[in-house]
C-alpha cells in the first residue's frame, strides 16, 4: 500500500492461475506493501494474453500493464515464456504506432512462491511510471 496522499500509477497485472496468482495472494497474506492501484486479472497461461487486451487497458486509463509470466513452470508447455515474449514484442510495436511508450508494458516470471519479487516489481514499475509518464 502507498502512503496516504501519495500518487500511485494504475497498473493492470495479467497473472496466471496456477503460477503467479499464489504469489500475489501470499503477498497480501504476508501484508507486503505495494501500490493499492494494482489490479489483477487471472488467465490460465501468460502466452494467452492478447495484444488487444493490453491496448484496451491503456484506452481505459491504466498507466502500465504487467504480465506475470509463467516462466519454465508453465503446465501448458515449455515454450510459454518464448510465446509470451513474442506477444509482448508485437504489442510494443503496436504501442509505438499508437504513440504509447513501450516501456509501459513489462513482463517478468513470477513463480508461486515469489511474493517478494512481485512486490519489488510493482514498486519498481510504479516508480518508473510516476517518473516517466504524464500521470
Amino acid at each position: 500500500m502507498a502512503d496516504i496522499g501519495k500518487k500511485t500509477a494504475r497498473i493492470l497485472v495479467f497473472s496466471t492461475e496456477k503460477i503467479s496468482d499464489p504469489a500475489i495472494d501470499m503477498a497480501g497474506l504476508l501484508k507486503l506493501h505495494y501500490p493499492p492501484t494494482v489490479y489483477t486479472i487471472s488467465i490460465p497461461c501468460s502466452s494467452g494474453v492478447k495484444t488487444r487486451w493490453i491496448l484496451r487497458a491503456f484506452e481505459k486509463g491504466f498507466d502500465g500493464v504487467f504480465i506475470a509470466a509463467d516462466g519454465s513452470d508453465c503446465p501448458y508447455g515449455e515454450s510459454c515464456t518464448e510465446k509470451t515474449g513474442k506477444i509482448i514484442s508485437r504489442t510494443q510495436e503496436q504501442m509505438k504506432k499508437l504513440d504509447i511508450e513501450p516501456a509501459r508494458l513489462r513482463m517478468a516470471a513470477i513463480c508461486s512462491v515469489c511474493s517478494d519479487s512481485f512486490v519489488k516489481q510493482m514498486k519498481s514499475f510504479n516508480e518508473y511510471l510516476l517518473k516517466n509518464s504524464n500521470i
